[in-house]
């Protein structure tokens, strides 16, 4: 299903990106305008797009493309949608709005991550966004849609440059990566199972530790995940969130030393999500579980060695 309707005027988007179900774009309708949070990469867009006409609304109603930070598989698409939607502004985190006025040292880093050929197939080239289209934020920055009031939070801890947004009339945040995933392939019956995201180069877990903190304190009734869709119980979601970040930086810290710390730590990281599935009640087979996580883990421990080599060890 490309998208699906939620309470409260919110549609979640399946952007397309990896698999069914992955990563999310947000639609946030009121009144007759519009805002996208997180839009996916290029090829989302068009799924972006038909979701906003299947409410009726032509290109014009969009008020605000609003990525949660740069990372492309929230923002790759934004340049492209800023095209198509010509009244949006670009509501964008300070440390991030460079990287959308000229994406091009973010695309090296993309390179230097996924490798060429990797950053060409799944992001293509990015669209520059013209810079008096750009609005910066600031922690507490409250913006109107509509009439509907949408505020933001500085959240670092996955990345500097990330910021939440608070939807007053649902009572829930946007949370791009800050508050992990939950894909849901793993959800059991007791519910979704959280994913911390530690991708390279900004993960900070004591920085993490407070804006989920933040996030909490606002006593949300929701959250709704880049990774994917709308989860409720976010106090108990922390809870097994932050435990697991708790343990990933202690493997990765007893492995600092270590020549072949890389593959190391993948296993390590690998042996507490297993772990927790487990114990969340999950029953798929280990090769699956294996090859959903592959790239989180892969990532994750990128992001570990570099939090060690900075001396977070």
């Amino acid at each position: 299903m490309p998208h699906q309707d939620l309470p409260h005027s919110i549609t979640v988007v399946d952007t397309g990106f990896v698999r069914p179900r992955f990563a999310a774009s947000y639609l946030v309708i009121a009144n007759g305008r519009a805002a996208f949070i997180d839009t996916g990469p290029n090829s989302a867009v068009p799924r972006l797009l038909a979701a906003l006409e299947a409410h009726g609304l032509e290109r014009d109603a969009v008020d605000y493309v609003i990525p949660t930070h740069v990372h492309l598989d929230h923002a790759g698409g934004v340049g492209l949608l800023m095209r198509e939607a010509p009244r949006a502004q670009l509501v964008i985190h300070p440390r991030g709005a460079r990287h959308m006025i000229d994406p091009a040292v973010l695309m090296e880093g993309v390179r230097a991550v996924y490798g060429e050929e990797i950053a060409a197939r799944d992001y293509g080239e990015l669209s520059p966004v013209p810079v008096e289209r750009v609005v910066t934020t600031s922690d507490g920055m409250t913006i109107e849609l509509g009439g509907r009031a949408l505020r933001f939070m500085d959240t670092p801890g996955h990345a500097r440059h990330h910021h939440c947004i608070w939807d007053e009339e649902s009572r829930g945040w946007f949370t791009g990566d800050t508050f992990g995933l939950a894909y849901p392939e793993f959800r059991t019956e007791k519910g979704p199972y959280m994913l911390p995201a530690t991708a390279p180069v900004q993960f900070d877990p004591e920085a993490l530790h407070a804006s989920v903190g933040r996030l909490l304190a606002a006593a949300p009734r929701s959250m709704y995940l880049t990774h994917y869709g709308a989860v409720s119980n976010p106090e108990a979601l922390a809870g097994q969130l932050l435990a697991q970040i708790d343990a990933m930086t202690g493997a990765a810290r007893a492995l600092a030393g270590a020549p072949d710390r890389h593959e190391r730590l993948k296993q390590a990281l690998a042996d507490i999500y297993f772990a927790e599935l487990r114990r969340h009640g999950s029953r798929e087979e280990e090769a699956r579980l294996r090859m959903l996580l592959a790239t989180d883990v892969e990532l994750n421990a990128q992001g570990l060695g570099v939090w060690l080599d900075k001396g977070g060890g």
